[in-house]
């Protein structure tokens, strides 16, 4: 196995670390304690073409691997998580299946300008009661000649205040279970469609998330993503691909983390020498770097997959279950090594730790990831 980057891709982890080192480092504690939206960071990501990285040039994206897309989404996590995943939902969430499950007449109206940057576009699938059981979906679509009547709501969606169109899951046949969910495009100015307020959440706070409701919403039959009943099939392989793009955000906020750890331990003394002469602290920072390592071989490796065009399902699961629980690990070690100055706001590390949490959570839980892993493994 070639563990040698390409130059293209050495060319992506370059331009993308210089970014955010000049562009989101400064920032990013402001956008969190203000929360707010990154829009001068987002219009530079566009034009970087760092929204559409894997979509194909002739619809309007970069046209490069999904390796790269993970060198990006870490280096761009590292100097803002909130920015990190705000692109990873352009990217993963959007992007991704209306190129894999669009018609060319689609692609050319909801794929290129948002693989472009000129818009933006989220993914809803999340609802009160159906968090990890997708099957327990509410918003229903009912076909009434060409078009469809879509009520419901959905929840926890980020970049949602912000976004153009959503890729929406509906049920059209209840009694289907997965097998009669469908996914439409539908754009955020329709009527009937409402949102609200932007979420107050525990960390990545500048990546604004709502709650949405559909009243008597009207959508097009030719608006439907796939065919009708596929929609559980584009929202899991969707996932599959997704769950790289937050791994690869957790990796950046851990490595955040442990590179602003490193840096203090050279810089306070206890017991007359810096700490990091103390073997506690050593330790600490060993761990920290060898899960960091681990966890970035799981990410590219399942990137590597996507890239050959198999099936990648159990290897997504791993490295997002991995990455994200490691990144919960060394954020906590890397606040231990500030000590009281870590539970500070004056420091990162206390961000560090919030925004990493919810990787354990969002594109499937932990244990929806552990799931997954088993149900491959044990299958006959």
């Amino acid at each position: 196995m070639n563990f040698e980057l390409t130059e293209v891709q050495k060319d992506i982890q370059k331009m993308t670390r210089e970014f955010a080192a000049r562009e989101l480092i400064p920032n990013a504690k402001k956008w969190d304690e203000n929360h707010e939206w990154p829009t001068d960071a987002l219009k530079k990501l566009a034009e970087l073409s760092l929204l559409g990285i894997a979509v194909p040039e002739q619809w309007g994206g970069a046209g490069l691997d999904n390796v790269s897309y993970a060198l990006a989404m870490e280096e761009i996590s590292r100097g803002c998580a909130s920015t990190g995943v705000l692109m990873s939902v352009n990217n993963s969430l959007y992007c991704d299946p209306v190129a894999k499950f669009g018609t060319d007449a689609q692609k050319e109206k909801w794929l290129k300008p948002y693989a472009a940057g000129e818009k933006l576009g989220c993914f809803g699938l999340t609802e009160p009661q159906a968090g990890s059981d997708a099957a327990a979906q509410q918003t229903v679509a009912v076909k009434k000649g060409d078009r469809y009547i879509i009520n419901g709501s959905k929840n926890w969606i980020t970049a949602g205040p912000k976004a153009d169109a959503i890729v929406l899951f509906t049920m059209t046949n209840k009694e289907a279970g997965n097998r009669g969910i469908t996914a439409f495009l539908v754009p955020t100015d329709t009527k009937g469609f409402k949102r609200m307020a932007p979420d107050k959440k525990m960390g990545i706070s500048a990546a604004w998330s709502c709650t949405m409701y559909f009243e008597d919403m009207e959508v097009p039959a030719e608006n439907l993503l796939g065919k009708e009943g596929e929609g559980f099939k584009v929202a899991m392989s969707t996932l599959d691909g997704g769950r790289i793009g937050i791994a690869s955000q957790a990796l950046g906020i851990a490595r955040a983390a442990l590179e602003e750890a490193i840096r203090y331990s050279g810089e306070r003394k206890s017991f007359g020498k810096y700490i990091r002469e103390h073997q506690a602290i050593q330790f600490m920072i060993a761990d920290m770097a060898t899960e960091l390592d681990a966890a970035r071989l799981l990410v590219h490796r399942a990137a590597l997959l996507k890239d050959k065009g198999v099936r990648h399902s159990q290897e997504s699961a791993m490295a997002k279950l991995y990455a994200s629980e490691m990144s919960g690990r060394v954020t906590n070690k890397a606040l231990q090594i500030f000590g009281g100055m870590g539970y500070s706001k004056e420091m990162d590390a206390e961000r560090h730790v919030r925004d990493a949490r919810i990787t354990e959570i969002y594109e499937g839980t932990s244990e929806i990831q552990r799931i997954v892993i088993a149900a491959n493994l044990l299958k006959d």
